[in-house]
Formats: structure tokens, C-alpha cells, sequence
């Protein structure tokens, strides 16, 4: 197999076989000022030169962006952090050498080094190591630092295999290296360490009760708390409507949602009496549940997110079943409410982004 070929004609190197010559060629784009997606261990990211403000306003324009969401900053050893911040203190280290690599990014006061257009106008830097070795090796090789958002247009779901990138950045950037599908499937946590407490902006794999046996005491951003807040997001994904498939999505949630792993059943015959009703009026629907209730939802579309014994496996699948709502055209989608377990904070942070809030309590 060629280590790469053109994806439907439009320009966009598809990077399938030997690893070295794709990485190669991949390092000769960013140089350039060009666009690569590439694999980490949560989602694909949109990779570009992140000390060229030039590179990384053509990320904000194939995603259509808004310029002022900024973006996480990849490196690949932990000292590169004392090149872009300003300040790097004492909990920063405890946490790098906790977590790093891996899903965790850290906010910091930025040197002039980094570009503006790199951080949407902001005086600090989003800064992570991923974990996963294609992203790694890029990152070593290329003797870059990497700005990369997730690999997806502005407000769609965030991709977790190349394929899920070509449907969004074909003809839009220059290069996919397939890595094959994830392993986590939401992003990372971010943490903001620039204050006097250091703040959750973002929940992700790594918990605060995670990061709190690591440095002690650490709050959640109060934009994170309230969604319809005007502050101006401090980091990825904060203001933003995001992951939304276009079909409609709706939580349905219940006061106590969760009984032995299964949905309280008020929940379950409450979707089950929307479903009748929308395909009664002509429309196409679509339930998301998990293995332990499919079998109750009397509806043409169940999609499996998962087991709610295994909170990852619902993190991993939670993407893909969103575009796979797409890919069904369905007009309506009701989603079980995903609240409980360690990683529930961090899927619902993404479930309720991608129904723009909307929610049904029965």
C-alpha cells in the first residue's frame, strides 16, 4: 500500500501506510506553514505549526473557528513547557510528572513566543504532552510545537478515527495520518494553574478528585458551572456550542436516573412516548441508551453508546454514535442521561454542548 494517496480527489493526502515516509511527509507540511490532522489518545487533532500565527489562522478558518477560542499547544518533553510559559509553578510540575503523557492539558502565563493568533488574543498558553506515539513522534521528529484543536469542523462532533476527519477536513487541510480509532474519545481535561487555586475549565479523563490527590484543592471555572455565562472562554470548548449532530438532541432525564446500571423506567417510557409521537407526525428518530436498556426502547434507531458499568466505554463511543445520527438522517435524537460514574461530569460536559442544553426532566 502507498504511504499515502489523494482522498476524493480533493487535495488532502490520506497518510495509510509506512509510518516513517507519512511522518516525513507530514513534517515537511507544518514546516511549510500547512495543516495535518493526526491521532492522540483522546481525539484527532488538527495540527499546525503553533509558532507561526500565519499556520495557525488557517486552523481557525478550516474549522471556521471563532478566533478567539484558543488552542492547546502539543509538545513532546516537559521542558518545551519552559520555553512557551512565563512562569511554571510548583503544582504545574507536580502534575506534569503525574500525568504526563497523557489527556491533561495546563494553562500558564505565555511568553511573547507564542503567537496571539495561537492563544485567541489570551496572555496565557494551553499546553499538553499527548501520550500517543504517532502524536509523539510527530511532535519529536518535526522539532515543532503543534496548536492543535480537534480535527473537525466548528461545532460538529469531535473525530476519533481518520474517516470521521476526512468527512469534515476533506479539501480543507493538506494531510490525515490514520492511526486507526482512539482510545479515550473525549478530550482532555484542562486545568487552569494561573490563579491562586487552580481551576477545572474543561473535565476530561483525568478527574478532580484526580488531580486533587496530586495538589490539593482545585475549584471548577464558573463558566463551566454556567453555560449561558458572556465570559470570555479561557480555553477550548468553554462558550461555544459544540459536538452537535444535526439532527436535534435531547437529554431525558429523570431525578434518579440510574437503578442497578439500568435507566429508571419513567425515563425509558418517557422516550419510548416521544419516539411514538414524532414517528407518528412523519419524522425520523434515534435513542441513544446503553447495552443494559436497548432492549426496552421500541424504536427503529437504538444506538448502543456503551456500558454503564464501563464509563470509558461510553467516553470512546460517544463521538461515533453522534455522527452516526448523521449518518442515518435522522430529525430527532433522545439520549439517556449519563451522569453517574467517575467520567460522568466529563461525558455530560459533552452530551449537554451537543444538545445545546436541552434537556427534558420526567
Amino acid at each position: 500500500m502507498d504511504s499515502y494517496h489523494s482522498n476524493n480527489n480533493l487535495d488532502t493526502i490520506f497518510a495509510t501506510g509506512n509510518e516513517e515516509d507519512s511522518i516525513l511527509k507530514a513534517i515537511d507540511i507544518l514546516k511549510n506553514g500547512g495543516l495535518v490532522a493526526f491521532p492522540t489518545e483522546t481525539v484527532y487533532g488538527l495540527g499546525a505549526n503553533a509558532l507561526d500565527a500565519d499556520a495557525s489562522a488557517k486552523i481557525y478558518a478550516a474549522k471556521g473557528r471563532p478566533s478567539d477560542n484558543p488552542l492547546i499547544v502539543h509538545i513532546a518533553d516537559t521542558k518545551d513547557v519552559y520555553q512557551l510559559a512565563e512562569e511554571v509553578p510548583q503544582k504545574a510540575i507536580m502534575l506534569m510528572e503525574a500525568f504526563w503523557p497523557g489527556p491533561l492539558t495546563i494553562i500558564l502565563p505565555k511568553k511573547d513566543i507564542v503567537p496571539d493568533g495561537t492563544t485567541g488574543g489570551l496572555k496565557t498558553v494551553a499546553i499538553r504532552m499527548p501520550s500517543h506515539p504517532v502524536a509523539l513522534k510527530l511532535i519529536k521528529e518535526s522539532g515543532l510545537y503543534i496548536a492543535a484543536p480537534s480535527a473537525n469542523t466548528s461545532g460538529r462532533p469531535s473525530p476519533t478515527t481518520a474517516g470521521h476527519v476526512a468527512e469534515d477536513m476533506t479539501g480543507r487541510i493538506d494531510m490525515i495520518l490514520d492511526g486507526g480509532a482512539v482510545g479515550i474519545g473525549i478530550e482532555s481535561t484542562i486545568v487552569d494553574l494561573t490563579g491562586d487555586i487552580p481551576a477545572i475549565l474543561r473535565p476530561g479523563f483525568i478527574t478532580k478528585p484526580m488531580l486533587e490527590n496530586i495538589i490539593g484543592e482545585v475549584t471548577i471555572d464558573p463558566a463551566l458551572i454556567n453555560p449561558d455565562s458572556n465570559l470570555r472562554p479561557k480555553a477550548p470548548g468553554m462558550k461555544y456550542t459544540h459536538y452537535a449532530p444535526k439532527g436535534e438532541l435531547t437529554i431525558v432525564e429523570g431525578e434518579t436516573s440510574i437503578v442497578d446500571f439500568t435507566c429508571d423506567s419513567e425515563i425509558i417510557t418517557a422516550i419510548n412516548a416521544i419516539i411514538q409521537e414524532k414517528v407518528t407526525s412523519g419524522f425520523k428518530v434515534a435513542v441513544i441508551t446503553t447495552e443494559e436498556n436497548a432492549a426496552y426502547y421500541i424504536c427503529d434507531n437504538v444506538l448502543i453508546v456503551g456500558n454503564r458499568e464501563k464509563g470509558e466505554t461510553i467516553a470512546a463511543n460517544l463521538y461515533s454514535v453522534l455522527r452516526q445520527c448523521d449518518e442515518l438522517e435522522v430529525d430527532y435524537i433522545y439520549s439517556e442521561s449519563f451522569n453517574d460514574g467517575e467520567l460522568g461530569g466529563a461525558i455530560m460536559n459533552r452530551l449537554l454542548k451537543a444538545a445545546g442544553q436541552r434537556v427534558i426532566t420526567v
